[in-house]
């Protein structure tokens, strides 16, 4: 009789484990998408006088004299942290007088002509339609937000230090 329960329960359980829910291989259909970021191919470091002449140029609009430029990259050499010398360096070029930046009410005035224009003098390229969006949203929520900071935002960025 044991022996009959035994293989009775056994029985049961093959069965239930072999007619239970059974996974079925779903197949969806996806379209297949090729992306890559904008500055997918911006993959050299920029060494620290390309980063000091460049930044100058974007600021300035025109070019550091080479003794200036020599002055500089011993300045940033001579401290450890680079993300520190560089924005110490940019500190110094956005307190000088002669430094070409929009005022705020005329970036606030045409803020999609502002981030065009930002990203083409810093990154070398359009913006993006995610970009514009996140940065519409984030300036108009944020009327704080000065064209310095923004501009001090991109000199610092992680893709402003590659080429």
């Amino acid at each position: 009789m044991r022996i009959f329960k035994i293989n009775l329960i056994f029985i049961i359980v093959l069965f239930l484990s072999m007619s239970s829910c059974q996974k079925e291989d779903l197949i969806y259909d996806i379209n297949e998408l090729h992306s890559s970021s904008y500055n997918a191919n911006k993959n050299k470091l920029k060494s620290i006088g390309q980063y000091i002449s460049i930044i100058y140029a974007n600021l300035f609009q025109k070019s550091l004299s080479s003794n200036e430029l020599v002055e500089i990259t011993r300045c940033i050499e001579s401290i450890g942290d680079k993300q520190i010398a560089n924005e110490i360096i940019l500190s110094n070029f956005m307190n000088k007088q002669d430094v070409i930046i929009p005022s705020d009410s005329l970036m606030r005035a045409d803020l999609d002509l502002f981030l065009e224009e930002t990203y083409k003098r810093f990154f070398v390229r359009d913006i993006t339609q995610a970009e514009r969006e996140f940065f519409l949203v984030f300036l108009n929520s944020h009327p704080h937000v000065t064209c310095e900071m923004v501009y001090t935002s991109f000199a610092l960025s992680n893709e402003y230090q590659f080429y």
